[in-house]
């Protein structure tokens, strides 16, 4: 915290006043096109426990951090900022209208749009968290209400993508946790950044402390409180429906042929079908 204020009273910034956990931040988000500030500099700074020799010289202008020769990102990020404010319209829209919908309990933006990063062509990623025993009941609900109010959504393969939500996360309210094979980096950073438009009964606060690991990755990204998981948080054990499972099942039977690296279940749904945490690792290491 000291090296940063030592930056912060200087107008150019001296690369050997950065510790290789500030370099890292700024070459991790560099992958994303995406100068930091300095209170983003201190907010997106890792966690000490993670290595990082890779040679980079850092630069400032403007009140931006960025790799040496890539101040060009900074209008780029600029450009994009009010791009994402035209694309949040919709989005809170859409959250809005999803919010009717009695099983969802959290509707969350994700991905470029949740750091104010989208480009001009780029979707609208949403994460939705509902109740119990009721995720794919709920995702068929969700669609048609989509359609009913002419919200236009992705569906599988579809190359237009602008301005089109993208519902690609969906979890049952007992199946929050991120299994240890899967925490990484990219990962806690993704959860992170996570920026809640709809969220009943503190299930923004549930998810936030059932990964409260992400804070071993980037310890000043988010601020977790100490919530009990009990009473009306406690995980159930509830089975599902007849219809529920009738809904998982015509569902899944439509989209297996379709898949690859997606993780589908009774209790959650992921649609990346690229290992992006892989990608952006192997880049920060070479």
């Amino acid at each position: 915290m000291q090296n940063l204020f030592l930056l912060a009273t200087k107008n150019n910034l001296h690369d050997s006043l950065l510790t290789n956990q500030e370099k890292l931040a700024v070459c991790y988000h560099d992958l994303f096109d995406y100068p930091l500030t300095l209170a983003e500099l201190i907010k997106w700074q890792p966690s000490q426990k993670i290595p990082f020799e890779k040679e980079i010289n850092v630069s400032t202008k403007g009140g931006y951090y960025h790799v040496d020769s890539r101040e060009g990102l900074i209008y780029k990020r600029i450009l994009r900022k009010r791009i994402s404010a035209k694309k949040m319209l919709i989005a809170k829209k859409a959250a809005k209208v999803l919010s009717y919908v009695l099983t969802i309990k959290l509707i969350a933006l994700t991905g470029s749009l949740a750091m104010q990063n989208s480009s001009e062509d780029g979707d609208i990623d949403l994460m939705i968290v509902t109740k119990s025993n009721s995720l794919w009941t709920t995702r068929i609900f969700a669609y048609l209400v989509l359609s009913i109010c002419h919200l236009p959504f992705r569906r599988p393969f579809d190359k237009k993508q602008k301005d089109r939500l993208c519902l690609n996360m969906w979890l049952d309210e007992n199946d929050l946790a991120w299994k240890k094979s899967d925490r990484n980096l990219y990962t806690a950073h993704e959860i992170a950044q996570i920026v809640p438009l709809v969220n009943k009964n503190k299930t923004y606060e549930k998810f936030l402390q059932i990964n409260k690991w992400i804070l071993d990755f980037w310890p000043n990204s988010v601020k977790i409180g100490k919530w009990k998981i009990n009473g009306k948080w406690k995980l159930g054990n509830g089975k599902s429906s007849l219809l529920e499972k009738f809904c998982y099942r015509i569902q899944y039977n439509h989209m297996k042929s379709k898949m690859t690296r997606e993780v589908v279940s009774l209790t959650r749904a992921l649609f990346h079908p690229q290992d992006w945490g892989k990608v952006v690792i192997n880049r920060l290491t070479t």
